[in-house]
């Protein structure tokens, strides 16, 4: 039964991608090849003139005196730890509603993570749950600029300072956010980023950095990456093989000169998606006040998650979930977290929310096919839902 009049929707021929990494290094193509090409001339592949070039600039893009490069963010999470001197024995917090890699460089040291809930409008660590997750073990505080959104850092150091924590930063989807006119990566004792290819500075590869103002952490950094050793076959401390590549150095030398400009693309991106999901019945990302969001990704809430992402991939959207299953329900820390109070937002959200195409090729004409999409399945659920109340009054039944 037809009970209503629908605009016919026309699913967009081109697939609208989640990353678009083609077209970034379509536009840089002959620097990145220069750039590699520089490398391979060079035979400097480890820990050569790139590297140390690499680091010196993005050190000063945030703000800090050191940059080390590291194989990956996980690395960068773990070799600042270790630097900090976070082992076994002790607790660090972190948010429930994290990558699981956040989880994972706590357990590599030897340490537990604490799990507390995060804030319902930010999804980033709510600081209201901090003092309650602190016990005489707890060693360290790790907030996450969850999406690209920083923490609320001031309120985060207030409770640090009084209990005598550290704060590292896990900044892996922050880079070039600002909270209250300050980089992420300087809010901190140091902070850990990411360069995994789809992350708003993204490599070619794999790859990591430690930030950090503080110069003993910095060089311990530097030694745990090279097998414990600044000068070659004496080895200070038991290290690993972490090392930011040169080639990968030399990609995110190019890419760090456009952050800034895609980032504001990004903005762009959001505005148009806000103004656009304005009258549907989904929840867009909250910015807080004094931070500056880089949206490393667009994620609403929304009812129906998982049968509206199936109409978008089924129509030529491709959409995501971040994340799916909390860390405490995963097998892998069923045993091996401490969950102090429950995780209300936590549970009742990993079912909401839902990841939209972002980066900074997106075009209007991209947004719209994906509002487009997302409205057509609201509208189509609107209409059966008015017809089976229709067939039940014919019916006589109760719906």
């Amino acid at each position: 039964m037809d009970t209503m009049t629908r605009t016919r929707f026309r699913p967009t021929t081109r697939k609208v991608q989640f990353v678009d990494l083609r077209r970034q290094h379509e536009e840089l193509a002959e620097e990145i090849n220069a750039a590699i090409q520089s490398v391979l001339t060079s035979n400097a592949f480890v820990l050569g003139e790139e590297v140390g070039a690499f680091e010196e600039e993005f050190a000063e893009f945030c703000g800090v005196k050191h940059c080390v490069g590291v194989g990956s963010g996980l690395d960068a999470l773990t070799l600042a730890l270790r630097a900090l001197d976070i082992g076994p024995g002790d607790e660090v917090i972190l948010p429930a509603n994290t990558f699981i890699a956040t989880a994972l460089a706590v357990t590599q040291v030897g340490a537990m993570p604490v799990l507390v809930d995060h804030d319902p409008e930010t999804y980033n660590l709510d600081p209201r749950r901090l003092t309650a997750a602190i016990t005489r073990r707890t060693r360290a505080i790790i907030p996450v600029h969850l999406y690209g959104q920083p923490a609320d850092m001031d309120q985060i150091r207030i409770i640090a300072e009084e209990h005598g924590l550290t704060v590292l930063e896990d900044a892996c989807q922050a880079h070039g956010a600002f909270y209250k006119g300050r980089r992420c990566g300087s809010l901190g004792q140091a902070a850990a980023f990411s360069f995994y290819p789809g992350k708003n500075l993204g490599a070619c590869g794999d790859g990591g950095a430690v930030v950090t103002n503080d110069d003993e952490v910095a060089d311990h950094i530097r030694r745990l990456r090279n097998y414990g050793s600044l000068v070659k076959y004496h080895h200070e401390n038991r290290g690993t093989n972490s090392r930011l590549d040169s080639i990968q150095a030399a990609v995110l030398r190019v890419k760090l000169r456009r952050l800034d400009a895609w980032n504001d693309a990004r903005r762009r991106t959001a505005d148009m998606y806000r103004a656009k999901l304005a009258d549907l019945p989904v929840v867009p990302p909250v910015t807080a006040e004094s931070r500056d969001h880089v949206y490393h990704l667009y994620v609403i809430r929304c009812a129906h998650r998982d049968r509206l992402l199936d109409h978008l991939n089924r129509h030529n959207v491709s959409a995501g979930i971040h994340y799916p299953i909390p860390i405490h329900r995963q097998p892998a820390y069923e045993d091996n977290c401490i969950v102090s109070a429950p995780l209300s937002c936590t549970e009742s959200l990993c079912g909401e929310l839902l990841s939209l195409p972002m980066h900074p090729h997106m075009t209007s004409d991209d947004v719209e096919a994906v509002v487009d999409s997302i409205r057509e399945f609201y509208d189509r659920l609107s209409s059966r839902r008015i017809e089976q109340m229709v067939d039940s009054v014919v019916t006589g039944a109760t719906v």
